[in-house]
């Protein structure tokens, strides 16, 4: 079995998908899921105004609304603005919350949090560059996600899906830090498949990736710090054949990543004992 091939089987990520019934796997898996656990009142999600947070918070709210015609409880999908400051791509952000209507919306400007944590190391002695207050600022969000979680009897929701995951394009215990990940499997051009049908505005599943984590580069796109493009990444997860210095980079990232893909290591993944 090739790498290529092992990747695959490990992300389930499919040649082919049937766009109407992956929307409806994925209403049901948070349904159920919620249902199974009956604790779980809200589910949390941080909207960017990027097509990921895009697409699951429009399935979030989904599944929320169905349950609660379903079982006449109150149940909550909570859609939650994370800007560091002013959000350059406020527009996106605000139509992407039209187009998923969500039960509530809080705001939580990170700023004020992630520069005082970026002084508090200062004084300690460690100044962080520009790419480690990035992940400092993926951290806080997540950490404000939870903390809204834990008032409204929730959870919290990832982005992550396979043309993510791969790579490790997400902060380690920052946005690849939740509870439940609900397009795990779906590649980047099957989540715009999903979107479309859904009549999501096209300029929100059209635009450029971007992290938008870094103030020496701002809004750099994900292709650009990848050095792939998502069509290349998503070529290669549905077993199509890329070219070989396109292979290199993506297997190069997924190697570097493993880490990320899995849980703290202990000494039973080291030594037989």
């Amino acid at each position: 079995m090739t790498l290529q091939q092992e990747v695959i089987k490990r992300l389930r990520c499919k040649p082919e998908i049937n766009v109407e019934e992956e929307i409806r796997l994925t209403i049901n898996f948070l349904k159920d899921y919620i249902k199974k656990n009956n604790f779980i009142k809200s589910l949390v999600l941080g909207i960017s105004g990027g097509q990921d947070s895009t697409l699951c918070g429009k399935l979030c709210q989904m599944a929320i609304t169905e349950l609660r015609e379903e079982t006449g409880e109150e149940y909550n999908f909570i859609a939650v603005r994370l800007p560091y400051g002013q959000q350059f791509d406020e527009d996106d952000c605000n139509d992407a919350l039209k187009f998923i209507n969500p039960d509530k919306v809080f705001t939580v400007n990170i700023k004020d949090a992630v520069d005082a944590s970026v002084n508090s190391l200062k004084v300690a002695g460690v100044e962080i560059t520009d790419f480690a207050k990035g992940n400092e600022k993926a951290r806080e969000r997540m950490k404000a996600q939870y903390s809204i979680a834990t008032m409204n009897k929730g959870i919290v929701v990832g982005t992550d899906h396979a043309a993510e995951a791969i790579t490790g394009f997400f902060t380690k215990h920052g946005d690849g830090g939740a509870d439940i990940v609900p397009l795990y499997r779906l590649n980047k051009r099957q989540g715009k498949a999903l979107l479309k049908m859904l009549d999501c505005p096209e300029h929100l599943y059209l635009k450029q990736p971007t992290a938008d984590l870094e103030e020496d580069r701002p809004a750099l796109e994900d292709e650009v710090a990848l050095g792939v493009t998502y069509n290349d990444i998503d070529d290669y997860l549905e077993g199509k054949e890329v070219l070989n210095n396109v292979k290199e980079i993506i297997e190069g990232h997924y190697l570097k990543s493993e880490h990320k893909r899995n849980l703290p290591v202990t000494v039973f993944d080291f030594y037989d004992i």
